[in-house]
């Protein structure tokens, strides 16, 4: 197995940074030839002009057969792999630095609607917090994040991702499953509202878990501590993609530790004093109809 040195790159999101290497035969200018996906799952993840970390965090070894491993300290990929599951790595190791630096990546968009910061939580169902934000925009909301909103340990959004949908997917995260982005909007709002951005760091107000579905009557209710909490939690372990296949027969190596998902734990306790709802709808305009009745 030949180990030359083909690419040294670091990446970076916010003041979170990482090396990967690439060891082999085959020459290669990136890591990766397309961003987009990382920008909209994380928030402005770019290639660092330099290389600043002593050791790599990910290697991939481009011979051998397929397989990927962590040792605590480093995740390696062997063999042919396409970018999918590379760049969906790539996520889960800047995560883990991010947290590091007190930094909290939630599967959350977030407006500035009615002079506060909601932020629509993409907890265990994942149902509603992309239509919820577009039609809080439509009714004059600010944009503070899409897909991804990076959350201080005082609760104030720090970051986000802009862009509400992912378009293209690479190979190797294919999804039949998912609809179109375009389905929902034209189903919902016939076409893209505008809106503009807030582009400061805001503090959360009020959470929302949406759920939409064409069938369901208007429910608004207050959740209870542990519930805010496990749902909350839901939301940040989504980027360890503990529950992932990055290729068949082949899982996402545990990248987590008692002492992390304790640490995280104790910050979702911190972070749940505020108002939390569950809110049901048949559409984005009746699960906003419902938030304005609490604001």
């Amino acid at each position: 197995m030949s180990e030359r040195l083909q690419l040294t790159e670091e990446m970076a999101a916010g003041p979170a940074r990482i090396r990967i290497d690439v060891l082999g035969d085959t020459p290669q200018e990136h890591v990766l030839d397309d961003l987009s996906f990382l920008t909209y799952r994380l928030a402005d993840v770019r290639i660092a002009p330099d290389v600043t970390r002593l050791e790599p965090d990910i290697v991939w070894r481009q011979a051998g057969e397929l397989a990927v491993a962590y040792d605590g300290m480093q995740l390696t990929f062997t063999g042919p792999w396409p970018a999918g599951p590379i760049q969906k790595a790539i996520v889960a190791i800047l995560a883990l630095r991010l947290e590091a630096a007190g930094l909290h990546p939630f599967h959350a968009s977030a407006v500035r609607y009615r002079d506060r910061t909601i932020l629509f939580l993409g907890g265990e169902s994942n149902h509603g917090k992309s239509m919820g934000q577009i039609e809080a925009c439509r009714r004059g909301a600010l944009l503070v994040s899409t897909e991804t909103s990076v959350i201080d340990d005082a609760g104030t959004v720090v970051m986000g991702s802009k862009e509400p949908f992912l378009k293209r997917r690479t190979q190797g995260t294919e999804r039949a499953d998912k609809a179109a982005p375009e389905a929902k909007v034209a189903k919902f709002f016939g076409e893209m509202p505008s809106w503009q951005i807030h582009d400061v760091p805001t503090r959360v107000d009020v959470v929302v878990l949406p759920t939409i579905d064409g069938n369901l009557a208007p429910s608004l209710v207050e959740l209870i501590p542990f519930e805010r909490e496990f749902q909350t939690l839901h939301s940040l372990q989504n980027y360890l993609l503990l529950n992932e296949l990055l290729a068949p027969g082949i899982p996402m190596p545990l990248v987590d530790t008692d002492d992390l998902r304790r640490a995280r734990a104790a910050f979702v306790h911190r972070f749940c004093d505020r108002p939390y709802y569950f809110v049901r709808a048949a559409t984005p305009q009746v699960l906003l109809d419902e938030v304005d009745r609490v604001l």
